[in-house]
This record gives structure tokens, C-alpha cells and sequence, in this order.
């Protein structure tokens, strides 16, 4: 690992000093992050999330980690010799996919998330949907893009129908940190995959968090000359949708955030996780590292 910049003892102070105004306005302030990207699977970045997870904690903001592991899922099926299969850019889960997604999710990845956060001096637990009753989820309904009487069957993936958010508020009162797998049920007790784009937004709106940061494997939205856009509102949002700038594989993702933004979460912050203590700069400094959408 890289020794960090030496830094003078003025100019530390002048940092700390800068980034109070940040953590008055957000103490006591819930944040809801989806983990993803490069952030994920670089160990250098995976130390640096934790520290940032650690530190918001300790300043009275109330981190709460929902993460994504496609790459992982991937790897554990191709060991099982079990190819992939897409529909629409949706996984099909069957039963023996969807008994992989919950020993990776649950069991291999949120652990791991788990054991970086506490060793970085935090306390962090572990959740599914089934804790506490926490996602109650449906089969998801895919209607084919261009034949909308055609549905597609994708298995074991869900919709979420609610959430009840009161076993992730006990834990934040006794000032532990909920790392989140996006894994609902339904009404047999049956596993459902989820978007975890989908469950940090809904989460963020059930929890009326202060703010929603998705880590992602880019800078944020950019516009057709690919500079990245700053500062966006709901309506000019649509307008890129309208237009064909936000496309591909984040149109899922601003969606998401845009719901969130229209349901009472104040911002969506799209951050570069590439970049080290991306989220801590975001949120505590002016600079800006990444998207944000705001609700007005």
C-alpha cells in the first residue's frame, strides 16, 4: 500500500476546520450508500471505504451500507460450472443460481464488508430482508421491451412490496453500522434476488435519509461531450433521459435516484468510487466528486 502525502499540521487543521460546517448540518442524519464498482474489489479502495464508513459514524452520522456483488456471483458460478444467463440485462435466478446469490451475498461479500468496517474501529452487523422482517419482496414482473404482452420468467428475482426499517434503526441507536444484502422474501418464506440499486433507493426514501451516495465505476452523469454535469435537478433529469444522453447501464441507476430524490431524500450523490475517500470529499468538502441530484 502507498505511504499517504505528508501533510503539515496547519493544513490538517484547516481541513477539520473546513469540514465542520459539513458535520453539523449532517449530525444525527441518516446516509445511505450502495457499495459497488472498483470500490469493491480493490483493497486499497476497500480500506479507504471503510475508514470514510468509521469516520462518518464517529462525527454523529448514521452510515447505513447497502452492497451489490455481480462479479462475485459470477465467479462462484463459473467454479460451479454454471454459465450466466441475461434477459434484458436481468440475471435468471433459478433455484440453484439463487442458493449461490445467498451464500455470496449474505455469507462471502457482506462479511467481508463486515470485517473491514470493524477493523477499521467501527461496529457493523450484517442484515438480509429476512432480519427483522426487513424486505418483503414479490416475483419480479418483466415485460418484454418491445412486445409489452409478452412477460419474461427471470426466476427467483423480486420486487420489493415494503420494507420495515426498524430493525436497522435499533441498530443505529445502539451505534452500530447495518451492511445490507440486497436478498428479499416473499410470502412462503422463498429468497428473491434484488436490484441493489433498487433496495438503497427505497431504503434511503423508508428511512428519509439526508442523503443517498451510489458508488460507481464512473465519474458521474456526463453530457454528450463527456463533461461531467455537477449539480442536477429532477427536471433536468428527464430532460437527459429524453434526449438519449443517460443511456445503457445507467438508466437503471438514475432511475433509482431520481425516485429517491422525488420521495423525500434530500440528495443522490453519484461518486466516483475510483477515487480514494471519494465518498468523504463528496460529503464533507465542496469539491464536488461525482453527480448530485437533488430533489428541487
Amino acid at each position: 500500500m502507498s505511504s499517504p502525502p505528508t501533510i503539515a499540521p496547519r493544513d490538517k487543521a484547516e481541513i477539520l476546520a473546513q469540514a465542520l460546517p459539513y458535520i453539523r448540518k449532517f449530525h444525527g442524519k441518516t446516509m445511505v450508500i450502495k457499495y459497488g464498482g472498483n470500490a469493491m474489489t480493490d483493497p486499497e479502495l476497500q480500506a479507504d471505504f471503510a475508514e470514510d464508513v468509521v469516520l462518518l459514524k464517529l462525527v454523529g452520522i448514521n452510515p447505513v451500507v447497502v452492497h451489490g456483488g455481480g462479479p462475485q456471483i459470477e465467479t462462484a458460478l463459473n467454479r460451479l460450472g454454471k454459465k450466466g444467463q441475461f434477459i434484458q440485462g436481468m440475471r435468471v435466478t433459478d433455484a440453484e443460481t439463487m442458493e449461490v446469490v445467498e451464500w455470496v451475498l449474505a455469507g462471502e461479500v457482506q462479511q467481508d464488508i463486515v470485517g473491514l468496517i470493524n477493523q477499521a474501529g467501527g461496529k457493523a452487523v450484517g442484515l438480509t430482508g429476512r432480519d427483522g422482517g426487513l424486505m418483503r419482496a414479490r416475483k419480479l414482473k418483466m415485460i418484454d421491451n418491445t412486445d409489452p404482452s409478452k412477460e419474461h420468467d427471470v426466476g427467483q428475482v423480486g420486487d420489493i412490496v415494503s420494507i420495515d426499517p426498524s430493525v436497522v434503526k435499533a441498530l443505529q441507536d445502539d451505534q452500530f453500522i447495518p451492511v445490507i444484502s440486497p436478498i428479499g422474501f416473499g410470502d412462503q418464506n422463498e429468497s428473491y434476488n434484488i436490484n441493489a440499486d433498487v433496495v438503497a433507493g427505497k431504503l434511503a426514501t423508508v428511512l428519509q435519509a439526508e442523503k443517498l451516495l451510489l458508488l460507481t465505476n464512473t465519474p458521474g452523469v456526463l453530457d454528450k461531450t463527456g463533461k461531467l454535469l455537477t449539480d442536477l435537478t429532477a427536471r433536468e433529469i428527464d430532460e437527459l433521459f429524453a434526449d438519449g444522453t443517460i443511456s445503457g447501464g445507467m438508466l437503471p441507476k438514475i432511475a433509482g435516484a431520481l425516485d429517491a430524490a422525488r420521495s423525500g431524500v434530500n440528495s443522490v450523490h453519484i461518486v466516483d468510487g475510483r477515487v480514494p475517500h471519494a465518498m468523504l470529499l463528496e460529503i464533507l468538502t465542496e469539491q464536488a466528486f461525482g453527480t448530485m441530484i437533488r430533489s428541487h
